[in-house]
């Protein structure tokens, strides 16, 4: 979290006070982990035709009217809340398209996780005899980590995305961007140094 920013459950805690700025600064924060969740769960079938921002600026609208049934005063909470309200825009989304059906089946493990924190499970690329490594990243530090990769330019935070959490090969990665396996590992270093830098403490 930025040095100086409010910690999410006092955002919650002013949001529910009636504070309409804090409702912003709250979904603010949490717009770039929703993409990251809504690209994921669309699959590349109509990430090509439908931008998961879409679904997050749908996802905001509906909270900020139905804010004030939230019951709820933590991240877990309120993760599960926002995740809730995701989910059910990306099943309209996809009601009747075949391949985003079978992708939206791939990711029931982000709905296992509905009653937790914001969680992004990181991979590290591995050998071609071996899986890559993951670990999650939960709660703050998950929303945190999602602002720093929206903040990258759009290929490299492509590639990053794709990379790291979703774990996939260059070769993959190439075809989803249009470009050479190189020219992917070229952003995928590039991207890396600069998120490193912004996730730095300083």
């Amino acid at each position: 979290m930025p040095d100086g920013s409010l910690s999410i459950a006092q955002l919650i805690a002013d949001a529910k006070s009636g504070d309409a700025v804090a409702l912003e600064q709250l979904l603010t924060q949490y717009r770039p982990f929703l993409r990251i969740i809504a690209e994921q769960k669309i699959g590349p079938a109509l990430r090509r035709r439908h931008d998961g921002s879409d679904i997050v600026q749908q996802t905001c609208v509906e909270a900020v009217t139905a804010f004030p049934a939230f019951r709820g005063a933590t991240e877990p909470e309120l993760s599960a809340w926002l995740k809730q309200i995701l989910r059910r825009n990306v099943a309209n989304l996809v009601r009747d398209n075949r391949a985003a059906k079978r992708d939206l089946r791939r990711e029931t493990e982000l709905d296992r996780r509905g009653n937790e924190s914001a969680t992004l499970q990181w991979f590290e690329p591995a050998g071609e005899q071996s899986s890559p490594s993951q670990r999650a990243v939960r709660g703050e530090d998950a929303i945190e980590l999602a602002q720093a990769i929206e903040s990258l330019p759009d290929d490299q935070r492509r590639a990053v995305q794709l990379r790291y959490l979703e774990a996939r090969s260059l070769d993959e990665i190439g075809e989803a961007l249009d470009r050479s396996s190189s020219a992917v590992a070229g952003l995928l270093h590039r991207g890396m140094r600069s998120l490193k830098s912004k996730l730095e403490p300083t």
